[in-house]
């Protein structure tokens, strides 16, 4: 009888613990659901969705710059962030309702072509909170960021125009689209400002996710005897930034300079010359900080040299000597003071 009675009070014991045990989990799983043990930031009950165009989150451009904004705000504000990639042109519709559909708190389009589509989802869904890079839809629920391309582009061409020893630089374009159409014409200005003697040969590969094509294209202008190329092409430049690499590793010296992040990040200072740089990161973060804080406005805005929206990487005196640097300076101010106006197609 003793040892029954024994046994059944170790039983009991022993589930008194497990119980506890458990009412402990559970209490440590809704403290840590409002933040990290660590002292990092709340979590917050913002719902963000990112849809990209074709040329996927790891172009290495401005689709990868818009998402490693909002993974910073999910590190820096507890924020719930999602992508989706698009295939083709026609995912773009299903893409952005998923996030409306969804109740998300904002639902962002990166690049032109999700423009048309962005203005029919936001009309369709007049509370949506929708933003886009690289474009301007007009509605009211939609916030618009776009660059003055040109401006930026103007000074990488000052680069170009200074350091070529050929006197044959190229342009490797994605589709002939407005904000591509920038980045050209304000590069040819800018050779020609510094070097009216130079030649810009263009190419337009007609997509953004071809990286063959962007190689092929590079390819021809090495071989008619370009020594520096500029490529606005998204992932398609990732091909051109190939070629180069191989035929430096063969002897041939050629350069390559990046655009929309710092290129050389990712392929190296070898063959990166610089890169002209968007504030896509800077833009992301900045309207999704106005919809976690409710102050989200639609409406549109360029973002230039004089709002530090486009430049140089801060990289770029690796490779770039200290008096073409200066030239870049100055030509940098007279286009902020007005003196230049730099030409958009």
């Amino acid at each position: 009888m003793k040892k029954m009675f024994k046994l059944s009070l170790i039983m009991l014991l022993a589930f008194s613990v497990v119980l506890a045990g458990c009412g402990k989990k559970n209490e440590d799983t809704s403290s840590s659901s409002g933040g990290s043990e660590e002292g990092g930031a709340a979590k917050s009950s913002v719902k963000v969705g990112l849809v990209t165009d074709v040329g996927g989150v790891n172009d290495k451009s401005f689709n990868q710059s818009a998402w490693e904004a909002l993974e910073a705000l999910k590190k820096d504000k507890g924020i719930e962030a999602q992508y989706l990639q698009s295939k083709s042109k026609e995912d773009y519709v299903p893409n952005l309702n998923k996030y409306v559909k969804g109740k998300y708190d904002l639902t962002w389009g990166i690049g032109f072509d999700l423009g048309v589509d962005m203005k029919t989802v936001a009309d369709q869904n007049p509370d949506a909170k929708m933003a886009i890079i690289d474009a301007e839809v007009d509605a009211p629920n939609v916030h618009s960021v776009t660059f003055a391309e040109n401006e930026g582009a103007f000074l990488v061409g000052v680069v170009a125009g200074s350091m070529t020893k050929t006197n044959k630089i190229g342009f490797v374009g994605g589709s002939e689209i407005p904000v591509i159409k920038r980045f050209e014409a304000g590069f040819k200005a800018g050779v020609a400002a510094a070097n009216p003697d130079a030649k810009v040969i263009i190419n337009y590969t007609g997509a953004f996710d071809k990286p063959d094509q962007g190689k092929a294209a590079a390819a021809t202008m090495y071989n008619d005897g370009v020594d520096i190329i500029f490529h606005a092409s998204g992932a398609t430049g990732t091909g051109v930034f190939n070629e180069a690499i191989a035929r430096n590793k063969a002897g041939q010296k050629v350069w390559v300079i990046g655009v929309d992040k710092d290129q050389s990040l990712e392929f190296g200072d070898e063959v990166t010359l610089t890169s002209m740089v968007k504030g896509v990161t800077t833009a992301v973060d900045k309207v999704t900080r106005e919809v976690i804080d409710g102050t989200f406005k639609g409406g549109h805005e360029t973002l230039g040299l004089k709002e530090n929206g486009v430049g140089l990487a801060d990289t770029s005196s690796k490779n770039v000597p200290a008096d073409v640097l200066k030239k870049v300076d100055e030509f940098k101010q007279k286009i902020i003071d007005g003196e230049i106006k730099v030409p958009e197609e």
